[in-house]
């Protein structure tokens, strides 16, 4: 694994041991990262699962201005803390040792919105898919704002998550990412 594009480009990414995560490979990441904008002009990432933070890492070396990301597997988030300190992002980075449904009721609290969503649970919770809907129906998402979800083929997701629309689908083996932008127009970045 390393970092794809940008600042930090060809930078190796620590991977997690065992079969508890399974991290977005490098082919997969690319492909996301063309579909949604291979660049950012700022704008805050939340990684929910992060795992090793891959996708998090990813749009802050595309110009993502900031990042939280949300793991509560511990070998996970040891690796995640030693990524984000090889790729010096410390400073732009708030890592969190927490369940993901603590994490988003946490957050709903803060004076805070997001650019980017990126959604990875385990792909046998698909109850997981609903913390996109309590993020959109608390304002958490900006309207320019654009949610990622990554799932198993068998996890079919809703055509909308309140104003945000399924835009696009990509589907990788196994895997289906689904992009979702809100439903006032705001065009795909390669659209």
């Amino acid at each position: 694994m390393r970092v794809v594009a940008g600042e930090r480009k060809g930078m190796p990414l620590k991977a997690i041991a065992g079969n508890t995560t399974r991290p977005t490979t490098d082919k997969v990441k690319e492909s996301i990262f063309n579909i949604i904008g291979p660049f950012f002009d700022g704008g805050i990432a939340l990684d929910l699962f992060a795992g090793s933070g891959g996708l998090g890492i990813e749009s802050l070396s595309r110009g993502a201005e900031h990042a939280v990301f949300i793991e509560k597997d511990a070998k996970a988030f040891q690796v995640l803390q030693e990524n984000i300190k090889k790729c010096r992002y410390e400073d732009c980075s708030e890592l969190f040792r927490i369940d993901a449904k603590r994490a988003v009721k946490a957050l709903l609290k803060r004076d805070i919105t997001f650019k980017l969503v990126f959604l990875d649970p385990p792909y046998h919770h698909k109850e997981y898919y609903d913390l996109v809907q309590i993020l959109v129906d608390n304002n958490k998402i900006q309207h320019d704002g654009i949610i990622l979800c990554e799932h198993a083929k068998e996890v079919e997701l809703p055509q909308r998550f309140g104003d945000f629309v399924l835009k696009r689908q990509e589907t990788y083996g196994g895997t289906i990412i689904s992009v979702y932008l809100h439903s006032l127009g705001v065009p795909m970045p390669t659209e």
